[in-house]
């Protein structure tokens, strides 16, 4: 069974968007994991379909409606697949959701796939988060207009882990995230540009020099630019350099 993905939103026609090029496009050809859209207006309320409110206690915008999200979820959430219900998490992507980490995007790759609700507005009613017990998700600490952009990352930093997604597996476990420290530099040909020779360790033919040379250049980055990990990664006992 591949593995399956499912958004809601109102606004359906930013899917599959770049999902539908490159490695996560060519995988959905192979169908190695699907996509299904849910319009969430086709659950609104009236002539106009409304799926937002006034806010209770006043304040600026409006916020989403818990019976027209209930019920927009529920239309993929309670199907069942055959005999078998449905175990995929129901995400929920905010900025006041716990941040997406490497580790949780293979979590959710090694699972069944997942559902993902796209809030807009203000902000989605607190008690349909509560009733379906969603999981709240932030990719970062800044606000974008909606939960879509949100939906697409989530889903490209998934997709790629997929089991034969990826031409060389090495790659996903060599990344940024996937160990405590940030990706060393990459060079490529030609060997001098702009007056700047690549490292001449990387073109000494010597594995275990490039191996040593890798994991320095590597420490240093995240010495550097990401103080936190490097303190993390000195803290579960890798030696320091």
């Amino acid at each position: 069974m591949s593995w399956r993905a499912d958004v809601l939103t109102i606004f359906p026609s930013m899917f599959p968007g770049p999902l539908g090029e490159s490695l996560a496009g060519k995988a959905m050809e192979a169908g190695s994991w699907s996509l299904k859209v849910t319009d969430i207006r086709d659950f609104g309320l009236g002539r106009h379909r409304s799926v937002d409110d006034t806010p209770f206690g006043g304040g600026a915008g409006m916020v989403m409606r818990p019976d027209v999200l209930d019920a927009a979820i529920g239309s993929v959430a309670d199907a069942t697949l055959g005999s078998v219900a449905d175990k995929r998490p129901l995400i929920v992507l905010t900025p006041r959701g716990a941040p997406l980490t490497q580790k949780r995007v293979r979590e959710l790759a090694e699972g069944p796939g997942v559902i993902l609700l796209c809030g807009r507005f203000e902000g989605i009613d607190q008690r349909v988060i509560d009733a379906r017990q969603a999981e709240e998700v932030s990719i970062g600490d800044y606000i974008l207009s909606g939960g879509e952009i949100a939906a697409l990352v989530l889903l490209d930093a998934a997709i790629r882990l997929l089991p034969g997604v990826m031409g060389a597996a090495i790659s996903a476990v060599e990344e940024s995230f996937s160990a405590p420290l940030l990706e060393y530099p990459h060079y490529t040909r030609p060997a001098v540009w702009a007056e700047r020779a690549v490292p001449e360790t990387l073109t000494s033919g010597n594995h275990a020099a490039i191996a040593a040379w890798r994991l320095a250049a590597a420490r240093q980055t995240t010495k550097t630019r990401r103080p936190d990990l490097y303190n993390q990664y000195i803290a579960s006992g890798a030696p320091a350099p």
